[in-house]
């Protein structure tokens, strides 16, 4: 398959991702076009060629995507344009946000848990219904091994940016 024709079928697939995190259709379009050109950058007249978008749509999402911290740019010397790329800490950032809703969810299922097991106590003294506390077990050791693994991605991701 041509490169091209692969890129663009990526473009497409990872927009189409990024529109079910809440992003604006064109704005994930150009999130993916960053994402697959690298620290190499994208001009804003690249973005409109490539995306077949307007002007005013692009800038526009370019602007709410630079104030969301998802994108910056960078100029290069004696060029008066602006290289676009994904920020460099946005994927580490998106691990603390996952990381810290695991931990609240956790919380809330430590919570949960204990209350049952509470419950439990009561239940067995006067000879009634018995939570089963197997599925908060599970999930908490779910949440608690997938939050220690995306720790430790983050740690490797952290040292090559460095």
């Amino acid at each position: 398959m041509d490169l091209e024709i692969e890129r663009r079928n990526l473009i497409e697939e990872l927009g189409v991702h990024m529109e079910r995190k809440n992003l604006a259709p064109l704005a994930a379009r150009i999130m993916a076009t960053l994402i697959l050109s690298g620290k190499k950058g994208v001009t804003f007249d690249e973005l409109v060629n490539d995306l077949q978008a307007g002007k005013s749509s692009i800038s526009t999402h370019l602007d709410h995507l630079q104030q969301t911290s998802r994108v910056e740019y960078f100029t290069k010397p004696g060029d008066r344009k602006r290289y676009f790329i994904t920020n460099p800490d946005l994927l580490i950032n998106m691990i603390n946000e996952m990381v810290e809703k695991w931990e609240h969810e956790k919380r809330i299922h430590a919570s949960i848990k204990n209350y049952k097991q509470k419950c439990n106590t009561v239940a067995k003294e006067n000879h009634g219904y018995c939570f089963d506390l197997e599925f908060q077990e599970n999930y908490l050791t779910f949440l608690e091994e997938i939050i220690a693994s995306v720790k430790k991605f983050k740690i490797k991701i952290s040292k090559k940016n460095n």
